[in-house]
């Protein structure tokens, strides 16, 4: 040590020797300087490769061919997702300016009825994935006059308001329970599972920085987790590890998330199922990691919770995945999907309040008095509280068990006569009620147009390509699975006739995003989608002309 010592003082003696003073000042930051500049550099969030590559790919603006090639394209999109926005609407017209006198009140029920009516897929005859959960006109009816009576009340004022705050912690308690929580769990309702998601990010990045000192927080996520992880990340400004999926079972590799532990680490999420393939994570295991490095373990069962909260007493095997597992310390549900509840109402569960009071967005000094929020809107819509409570007053125990019993079995059907079809391959094993497909002998995309054509609405896969059925208490009705079996059966046989055929239409482009390096494109070929989405009519001549009345 002290030869290597010895010669680095010698370097720098002679290094400044005969140098001013200025000069040895001058040397000295401006190497300190450098060396600081090249470390943020190289240290950052994203490698130098991805950085190397983002910037090789934004150089394609500097180049007048590129640029006016990819405008165009761009524009094209603009004008294809316009057209079929425009298709869609079959014609309706648009009021684009406010009339002059309100309308009539049986005029505008039509106008909303026909709005509501405008969508090309039968959500009440099973044909779509997911989306609708439940089709019950004496829940309709019960939803939409509880809703007309608390349509005006806020829990953000508790005392004009305090029979709301009552129901939403009724909610709350009766949530804590079903994943079995003690009597310190706790939570809050949300208006959905992104919501509850980004909550849970918020609540342990400021727990890390307050109990720990993390400055740079992490989360460490698999690769199948839900995208709204990565919105949360964006907005919180929190670094995402993302940790591959074994390759059979497709749940995220428990080895390979411990690798991805660091000391940074805020949280670690299980997915019970995740999104695309409809598996579950092995929350045990990711409990167990939880508690030996000391770190928040997060259960997304935003698509699943009010499901796999059932399934053992409706006869199913299920591994442990809530606060049954001391690691386990916060779970993410939606009771607008499976707890058919209206949408726009999630759940967010704490094992305690030590973790929810991090949730909270205190102001103690603004001159309007001290303002608390614990979630992330200040007023909230009371209507959706009051009518999530008496969703779950009208089904009971009972009646949630005879729906998951029923949808598991459902989803069961059709997994197992898939699983002897030829041609195609199911991802890993279904934890509830999502089928995940895909192919080594044709590109799956086909199918998916097919069953398309015949009315069917599933769910595209990507890296890998595949396609997925989000089983809901609608396909349980009678005939729909088989129906839907007997399409797909049908389709398959006719494309293992022509394996080789390329896909066409939309769904060719779902292919060839895929094999695009430049993500960006991507981005903005997903921004013209979200334009699409708010179009109205530009030119004031096409849109309608409200009279006076």
């Amino acid at each position: 040590m002290f030869p290597v010592c010895g010669g680095l003082k010698e370097f720098l003696n002679n290094t400044f020797q005969g140098k001013e003073p200025w000069q040895i000042v001058t040397i000295t930051s401006t190497t300190l300087l450098t060396t600081v500049w090249l470390w943020n550099f190289i240290f950052q969030d994203e490698s130098l490769v991805e950085r190397g590559k983002k910037k090789f790919f934004s150089l394609r603006n500097y180049i007048p061919c590129i640029r006016d090639k990819i405008n165009q394209e761009l524009n094209d999109m603009n004008l294809l997702f316009e057209n079929e926005a425009i298709q869609r609407m079959k014609d309706v017209p648009f009021i684009v300016k406010l009339p002059n006198n309100g309308f009539k009140y049986e005029e505008i029920l039509e106008k909303v009825k026909q709005c509501v009516q405008l969508g090309d897929y039968d959500c009440e005859g099973g044909k779509v994935s997911g989306a609708v959960y439940r089709i019950d006109h004496e829940l309709l009816n019960l939803m939409g006059a509880v809703y007309s009576f608390a349509s005006y009340t806020n829990p953000l004022h508790p005392d004009v308001f305090p029979g709301i705050c009552k129901m939403e912690a009724e909610v709350v308690r009766m949530a804590c329970q079903l994943f079995h929580g003690d009597e310190n769990s706790c939570g809050t309702m949300t208006t959905g599972g992104t919501e509850s998601i980004l909550l849970a990010c918020k609540t342990y990045r400021d727990y890390a920085r307050h109990v720990k000192g993390i400055k740079n927080p992490e989360m460490v996520i698999a690769v199948t987790t839900h995208s709204a992880f990565e919105k949360a990340a964006q907005y919180l400004k929190i670094k995402i590890r993302y940790v591959p999926v074994n390759p059979h079972s497709y749940t995220v590799s428990i080895k390979k998330m411990e690798g991805a532990i660091s000391k940074n680490t805020i949280m670690l999420v299980g997915s019970t199922p995740n999104f695309p393939y409809g598996t579950m994570d092995n929350i045990e295991a990711i409990s167990k990691l939880g508690v030996k490095y000391n770190i928040p373990v997060h259960v997304d069962a935003c698509l699943g919770g009010f499901l796999i909260c059932f399934m053992p007493d409706a006869g199913f095997n299920v591994p442990p995945f809530d606060f049954q597992l001391p690691g386990v310390t916060s779970i993410s549900a939606d009771t607008h999907k499976y707890g058919y509840a209206p949408k726009g109402s999630s759940i967010i569960l704490y094992r305690s309040k030590k973790y929810k009071h991090h949730q909270y967005t205190v102001s103690t000094d603004w001159p309007g008095g001290i303002y608390g929020s614990p979630t992330v809107n200040g007023s909230r819509a009371g209507g959706v509280i009051a009518s999530c409570w008496a969703t779950m007053m009208y089904f009971g125990y009972s009646g949630y068990l005879e729906a998951t019993k029923k949808i598991i079995e459902t989803t069961k059907f059709i997994e197992k006569r898939l699983r002897k079809l030829n041609g195609i391959f199911i991802f890993g094993t279904p934890a509830t009620s999502v089928i995940a497909l895909g192919s080594n002998d044709f590109d799956i995309y086909r199918l998916s147009e097919a069953l398309n054509a015949k009315g069917w609405n599933l769910n595209t896969l990507q890296f890998p390509s595949g396609i997925h059925l989000c089983v809901t208490y609608v396909h349980t009705q009678h005939g729909v699975a088989d129906k839907f079996l007997d399409d797909l059966e049908n389709e398959l046989h006719n494309i293992l006739l022509n394996p080789k055929t390329s896909v066409q239409g939309k769904f060719a482009m779902y292919g060839m995003t895929q094999t695009i390096p430049d993500r960006s494109i991507i981005s903005d070929f997903t921004k013209c989608y979200l334009d699409s989405m708010y179009y109205t009519p530009s030119n004031e001549t096409q849109s309608v002309i409200i009279q006076d009345k």
